[in-house]
């Protein structure tokens, strides 16, 4: 599941204040190699995803980042043309080091059937937080930015893009079995927009991954893209796109289960429910996708209210489904 190991269990819970800091956590590679693997062991998940966060990159291109309890991530605006000019070419690589280092603490730790995953956040997403310093609603600040200064803005995609070939990569190299690309906020812009901020930087990077790495697995996750989606796989090259609770089966059925793998989609307000709609809604998704190429997963993040039992129900609903 997207964020499977997070605050929904105990266990994480008390590594985390061990730690004393959720980008303690994400760098202390002991500490996130087990955090890592604790719901492969409580719950038998087929795969194991590497726990770090989307803002690590721009941690590694020296911007401040901080996680604030109860208030999410906060940067240091970067919110004018010469910031983004004095920002640096490349990521600093010692930043990312303990990630690698948790990534082959967990392959050794894994049964050689379940499968690694590593992360990086998608250029487009990453530069929200970066330019507005924090998630917004409708990330009108780097929307504003893209429209106004669209050379500048073009500058800092292009050092993230990147920077995510760098780190992708090395997970890669370190471990990772296949990597997701997460675009969490592509499905606010408008078409146009939509292709030059999230489609082609994502192809770059699918591209300059493979130029190193040649059989490379990548997913990607343009969240909110609709219909879109059939254009994104087509131009990017990805072998497998995320997608959320709100797309339309049929039209991902036709045009993109078709040409790859796809991963998702059940509600997490589903998960949290429980019950007959718990178990509706997973067969919902067997039923939509379960004749192709389907990676159960949720259409988005696990949210941390979830009961433990809950999740226990989905597996076991969708073992007996598949089975």
């Amino acid at each position: 599941m997207m964020r499977q190991a997070g605050r929904y269990l105990p266990e994480y819970r008390e590594v985390r204040a061990k730690a004393g800091g959720f980008l303690k956590l994400c760098f202390t590679p002991e500490l996130a190699a087990e955090v890592t693997l604790q719901p492969v062991r409580r719950f038998g998940f087929d795969a194991a995803i590497l726990f770090s966060d989307i803002l690590v990159v721009p941690h590694a291109l020296g911007r401040s980042v901080r996680f604030e309890a109860g208030e999410g991530p906060r940067l240091d605006p970067l919110n004018r043309v010469e910031d983004i000019v004095a920002l640096p070419r490349q990521a600093d690589a010692k930043v990312f080091a303990p990630v690698y280092e948790t990534l082959r603490l967990v392959k050794r730790e894994l049964d050689p059937k379940v499968t690694l995953l590593g992360f990086c956040g998608a250029p487009w997403t990453v530069a929200t937080y970066m330019i507005a310093g924090e998630g917004t609603s409708d990330q009108a600040p780097a929307r504003l930015l893209a429209y106004r200064e669209p050379n500048a803005f073009a500058m800092l995609v292009d050092v993230l893009v990147d920077a995510c070939v760098d780190y992708l990569s090395a997970q890669l190299e370190a471990g990772a079995d296949a990597v997701q690309l997460f675009d969490t906020w592509a499905g606010i812009l408008p078409p146009h927009e939509f292709s030059r901020w999230s489609i082609e930087p994502t192809r770059r990077i699918v591209a300059g991954v493979r130029a190193r790495i040649p059989n490379a697995k990548i997913i990607g996750f343009p969240r909110g893209a609709g219909a879109l989606l059939p254009d994104y796989v087509q131009r990017t090259g990805v072998d497998a796109v995320s997608i959320d609770w709100a797309t339309e089966p049929r039209l991902i059925r036709e045009r993109v289960q078709s040409r790859v793998a796809v991963q998702g989609n059940l509600d997490p307000l589903a998960l949290i429910a429980g019950g007959d709609a718990l178990d509706r809604a997973v067969d919902e998704v067997l039923a939509s996708y379960g004749q192709g190429r389907l990676i159960f997963n949720l259409g988005h993040g696990i949210q941390p209210e979830t009961p433990i039992a809950h999740v226990e129900q989905m597996l076991r609903r969708v073992r007996e489904g598949r089975a």
